[in-house]
């Protein structure tokens, strides 16, 4: 979709199904367009006693373990919507109500490739109110020990991402992108989530994992992958990070001008980087983009 600085919607609904990373619950997700203004909203239609709707806000996210969660003033929540939020940002989709019948975004394939084919399913559809993009206008650092999380001024949505893993499959990753929706798809979008195998009893006592399996996920046994089709790419662990992360910042409502460098970094520390930038007015501006003007003749 080629970027005319208005926002855009889907121009039909799309739906999947799949199960979820944590829950193990099998889900029937829905995209549907969604009027001007109104932004990225989950509503959960197994929930008719009280408020179902949770939009995708940086406010309501309320856990970062394994993945983003966010709830509304209800206590209703929906999980894992990293992967989702990914390709709606990087596709360029400023308004969606995303139906879903269980409390987590199935994991599909662990990647964001298959809601890139759900939204390329759906199409696009351009409206008529302008774009609003925020603008990083000065540093905006988050350190946790030895982990970074930062915003910078820049031109354009530039990331820098680096990870290290004790495993001689992942070891040190990193990857320097201009995040634009071409790149996206090719570069990000079939990055596969990934974890080890000694570390999945106790996720799943502690209810997490319970729908991972290989094939939802890169599965890592010492020094080995375990998945009979290897890797996607050599660096697949950094640039599935990345993915993480262009999903994480989405949550702050609208395209991003500037620059995020992640260090070590994952959900928590994405979102507590949102939320330090939201805390200092002086450091971002809201800008509403100037619609391209059609040339007649």
């Amino acid at each position: 979709m080629s970027p005319d600085h208005h926002e855009h919607t889907i121009a039909v609904p799309a739906i999947c199904a799949g199960v979820g990373l944590h829950t193990g619950q099998r889900v029937r997700l829905s995209v549907r367009p969604a009027s001007a203004g109104m932004g990225i909203v989950f509503v959960r239609t197994d929930v008719c006693d009280r408020d179902n709707r949770v939009p995708a806000r940086a406010d309501l996210v309320t856990q970062t373990r394994l993945g983003t969660v966010i709830t509304n003033a209800a206590g209703v929540s929906v999980s894992t919507i990293e992967h989702l939020m990914a390709a709606l940002s990087a596709l360029g989709v400023d308004n969606a109500l995303i139906e879903l019948d269980g409390p987590e975004v199935p994991i599909m394939d662990g990647s964001a490739q298959p809601f890139v084919q759900l939204l390329d399913q759906a199409g696009f559809r351009r409206q008529a109110q302008p774009q609003q993009v925020i603008e990083i206008l000065k540093p905006v650092v988050v350190v946790e020990g030895d982990k970074r999380a930062a915003f910078y001024p820049a031109e354009r949505f530039e990331m820098h991402f680096e990870i290290d893993f004790p495993s001689a499959v992942i070891g040190h990753q990193e990857i320097e992108i201009v995040v634009t929706e071409d790149t996206f798809r090719t570069e990000l979008a079939a990055a596969r989530t990934f974890g080890f195998v000694e570390g999945v009893e106790a996720l799943r006592a502690a209810g997490l994992a319970r729908g991972g399996s290989m094939d939802n996920a890169i599965v890592i046994d010492g020094d080995r992958v375990l998945n009979v089709e290897g890797l996607r790419f050599a660096d697949e662990f950094v640039r599935h990070k990345a993915l993480d992360a262009i999903g994480d910042l989405y949550v702050l409502g609208m395209p991003i001008l500037g620059r995020f460098e992640g260090i070590r970094a994952g959900h928590g520390l994405n979102n507590a980087a949102v939320r330090a930038l939201l805390s200092q007015p002086d450091a971002y501006r809201i800008v509403t983009r100037a619609p391209v003007l059609q040339q007649v003749g």
